[in-house]
């Protein structure tokens, strides 16, 4: 014991002497330095004993009853204590507060002292999960171009065959012409996608009056309402300044009212509604549609997650226009909210930061954490 104590200590730089309590002391120096890190850090007893911890590390779940809570890296502690030698290792733990789901975390355990250890906590569960998404999203796609793709060369092979049989030829050309309007649509939300993930809103940024973003977006959109005999209603408020993209402002605005139309009957009535709060500008799409079922509603702005995919395929959606719709709002310091009922229709409801003197300031800088905070589109 007394060797393995010498070797432990050779390892460390000197420390003041512990309390006499027999409590090693934290040095304040190392608390303020500790402050400074992105990470979650931890300072331990030789048996565990949490002698502090970043609200980082509390917010993981990492200590309780002041101990160190998960048993891996009691267990990593106790490695390092028996050699002195500092260590690296990814661990798995519960999330709390619940257990339910996982956290995945490196952790960089060496020794301060012969009575303190330093715990240095990264987590790699945004990481992680932001790589799943990118590997579902390329298999999505994939998928999703492997559909009309596939129809167009089949309905090839038919129009060959029935060469000469000019009304099949005729009716198998209007087919390739709508699975190749649905590849056109599909390879542009893409493209929207990837501009989208790429751009910051706050580079291009300028004051847009929401009112005229939303009165375009209704007229290049009342053709396709008319075709459908689908009445828009618009009720705007001149003068709803917000800051960002006007373009990527009016994509999103053309996506939400085109879900509308899409999912709407024949002699029905789209409302479209700009309304000022004292510090937000909200729109509000409403139709009355067929609805969306409650367990729905949690994933209607996943990339590719359709309610009804028989519909999508008929009116030639992609399942990309509601995630562009939330990337658009949460870049530019904002939300999208649904509320909807079978049978009676949806209200899809955009936020947005109001524009001005006091608020220019606190919107760009909510837009910009946002922006640098997300490589991609949220679930």
């Amino acid at each position: 014991m007394i060797v393995r104590r010498r070797r432990f200590a050779k390892a460390v730089s000197a420390e003041p002497e512990p309390a006499s309590s027999g409590t090693p002391t934290v040095p304040s120096e190392l608390i303020r330095a500790l402050a400074m890190l992105p990470g979650a850090s931890l300072v331990v007893t030789v048996d565990s004993g949490v002698l502090h911890s970043s609200g980082h590390a509390q917010a993981l779940g990492l200590t309780r009853h002041e101990q160190l809570a998960p048993a891996s890296l009691r267990d990593l502690v106790r490695t390092v204590v028996a050699d002195g030698k500092a260590r690296e290792r990814e661990i798995r733990v519960r999330r709390p507060p619940l257990g339910r789901g996982l956290l995945d975390l490196r952790v960089q355990v060496s020794a301060l002292s012969e009575d303190m250890l330093l715990l240095l906590v990264t987590d790699l569960s945004d990481e992680r999960r932001v790589d799943a998404m990118r590997r579902d999203f390329v298999a999505n796609v994939s998928h999703e171009l492997k559909t009309p793709v596939g129809a167009l060369s089949l309905l090839s092979e038919a129009v060959l065959s029935a060469a000469d049989d000019a009304e099949s030829v005729r009716r198998f050309a209007d087919r390739m012409q709508s699975e190749s309007r649905r590849l056109a649509h599909l390879i542009n939300d893409i493209i929207d996608l990837s501009r989208l993930e790429s751009s910051d809103p706050l580079a291009l940024r300028q004051e847009i009056d929401l009112a005229d973003v939303v009165a375009q977006a209704v007229e290049e959109l009342t053709t396709l309402a008319q075709a459908r005999d689908i009445e828009i209603v618009a009720q705007i408020e001149a003068g709803s300044l917000v800051l960002g993209d006007r373009s990527q402002v009016l994509m999103a605005m053309r996506n939400l009212i085109n879900n509308a139309l899409a999912y709407s009957s024949a002699r029905t009535r789209v409302s479209v509604t700009v309304r000022r709060s004292t510090e937000l500008i909200e729109v509000d799409v409403k139709d009355q549609g067929i609805g969306i079922p409650s367990h729905d509603l949690d994933r209607i702005f996943e990339r590719f997650y359709r309610v009804d995919p028989a519909r999508s395929r008929n009116t030639g959606g992609t399942g990309l226009g509601l995630a562009i719709v939330k990337h658009v709002c949460r870049i530019h310091g904002g939300e999208c909210q649904v509320w909807s009922e079978v049978g009676v229709g949806s209200t899809f409801t955009l936020r947005l930061p109001r524009s001005g003197r006091d608020s220019t300031a606190s919107v760009s800088e909510k837009a910009a954490e946002l922006v640098h905070s997300e490589g991609e589109l949220p679930t």
